[in-house]
């Protein structure tokens, strides 16, 4: 409850702020909790989604990629957005606005750009909870791959994740904190399923950017030109991500960059058996597998398709956004759709 009563003051205090600076002034729309935001102008009715951050980090940049061409139905509001944040924002087609009253709109005919204000309060480092630190993200991964895993003992969970029992419990309790963890009923008729499963990814994903990606890298290497055609990965121990698991699934895009998510024990024999050398610019990334097989089956070589549209979100690359969408429609909305 804490977390909803601190988001709907900073929405507030962001609105107020933006008239403010504007003259503009908007509606808060609450069911329960704030849902949207109206804003009135001469020639202009615009309903927003606020989508609250305690602290915008480079890969919320990334939303407009990951929510498909819709990022004008949405608002990122927070509390303070730097001036180099604020261009980032912009340039990449996300709108926003802070308690300082700096603000990004563009609804033709309205269009405004603030930036440059201050905000006077004390910058508290966001509070990240353990459903979004390593093991939150790791526990996270297993669940939205196997619909229904929530719903199990968290014993059960606890094994099919590797998770220790006392996280999985602080993990599913977050969860239902946050919104994301919806339970019905007790005793032998109690239900528990995962919501808000789109907003959910997109959560999880901008989590796995920031808190565990960059920790997996066990190195970069350079191989001979098209050397992943022929190759071939035991799922045992290694698995396709990123462009080259993308290609295999759609037939779609032709690779720059390969991706290998391996047990970081077999890390040499795959370096030997495919020819690879160190290399810093090297365009093979190779990961440490963070999920056992057993939980997230291999699917033909391949990683999960969630995780390979996580890594193509995740280059920024336009090139690699059509196949993202690709994967996303073929593979991901059954995940994440509520039924």
């Amino acid at each position: 409850m804490a977390t909803y009563q601190n988001e709907t003051i900073i929405i507030r205090n962001a609105c107020k702020a933006f008239t403010r600076q504007t003259g503009i002034p908007v509606e808060i729309v609450e069911r329960g909790k704030i849902i949207g935001i109206k804003v009135q102008t001469p020639g202009v009715s615009l309903y927003l989604i606020p989508d609250f951050k305690t602290v915008i980090t480079p890969a919320d940049a990334l939303l407009p990629l990951m929510r498909h061409n819709q990022a004008e139905k949405h608002v990122l509001v927070t509390r303070q957005v730097t001036g180099v944040m604020a261009e980032k924002l912009r340039e990449n087609g996300i709108q926003f606005m802070d308690e300082a009253g700096n603000a990004y709109i563009n609804h033709p005919p309205l269009y405004l750009f603030i930036k440059g204000n201050r905000n006077p309060g004390k910058m508290k480092a966001p509070d990240i909870g353990r459903a979004f630190k390593q093991t939150g993200i790791r526990l996270l991964y297993v669940l939205l791959c196997n619909p229904g895993l929530e719903n199990r003992t968290y014993r059960k969970i606890a094994t099919d994740t590797d998770v220790a029992l006392g996280m999985v419990n602080w993990v599913m309790r977050e969860l239902k904190q946050l919104g994301f963890l919806l339970e019905v009923g007790k005793g032998r008729g109690r239900e528990i399923r995962l919501i808000n499963k789109e907003r959910l990814l997109e959560r999880w994903i901008t989590a796995y950017a920031e808190q565990l990606r960059p920790k997996l890298l066990l190195g970069r290497y350079r191989g001979t030109v098209g050397w992943w055609k022929e190759a071939k990965l035991n799922p045992d121990y290694a698995e396709w991500g990123g462009e080259v698991a993308a290609a295999k699934l759609t037939g779609h895009l032709n690779p720059q960059e390969a991706t290998i998510y391996v047990d970081k024990d077999n890390l040499a024999d795959i370096l030997i058996q495919n020819k690879l050398r160190t290399d810093p610019e090297g365009d093979v990334e190779v990961l440490n597998r963070f999920w056992q097989p057993e939980a997230v089956a291999p699917n033909h070589g391949m990683v999960h398709p969630l995780l390979v549209y996580a890594d193509l979100i995740l280059t920024g690359n336009q090139r690699n956004m059509e196949t993202a969408r690709m994967i996303y429609d073929e593979h991901i909305i059954k995940l994440v759709r509520e039924a």
